[in-house]
């Protein structure tokens, strides 16, 4: 996130956005080996970006329609598909083009959470004095029970649907 000359990032941008650069370290150290996954740090990536998820859904999105007086924010609608489209490309195991695409959504998405006027950015506005409420309930967002890995022929129909409804496709090309 870009913030003007002497600006500072209110704590729930500043909190989440440490949290994407986390994940984008898991995500870079599981994959630095050309060819191969390490298996243990992605399985670190996968589930924390489950948790970064639902403390978007289960917390943040819900506080900013109540302090909006129940109106939810513009952009909740394309968060929420972004949010299944990238939870079910946590389903299968870590192919090369289920890492492309994932790669791919999350450099469009968190720009629509991080960049000006983007999520993080009307959250720390709209919060005011709860801030530090808020902020608390999101650091102690309970860890995602992560279920094994699928790539059933159900599986990879779910996760071309969830693609198609958000407006991304999937990296085969990455295969």
């Amino acid at each position: 996130m870009k913030l003007g000359e002497g600006e500072k990032a209110g704590p729930i941008t500043d909190f989440l956005v440490r949290d994407h650069g986390r994940l984008e370290g898991l995500l870079q150290s599981a994959v630095a080996q050309a060819g191969a996954v390490d298996q243990g740090t992605y399985d670190q990536f996968r589930a924390g970006l489950l948790r970064h998820i639902g403390m978007e859904e289960k917390i943040l999105l819900p506080a900013a329609q109540r302090l909006r007086g129940e109106e939810p924010l513009s952009i909740a609608a394309k968060l929420r598909l972004d949010h299944g489209a990238i939870a079910s490309l946590l389903m299968p195991p870590p192919t090369a083009a289920v890492i492309a695409t994932i790669h791919s959504i999350l450099e469009e998405h968190n720009m629509l959470e991080e960049g000006p006027g983007g999520l993080y950015e009307i959250c720390d506005k709209l919060v005011g004095s709860e801030a530090a409420q808020l902020l608390a309930k999101l650091q102690a967002a309970p860890e995602v029970t992560v279920l094994p890995h699928s790539d059933t022929p159900t599986v990879m129909s779910t996760i071309h649907r969830a693609l198609e409804r958000a407006g991304y496709t999937f990296r085969e090309d990455e295969t």
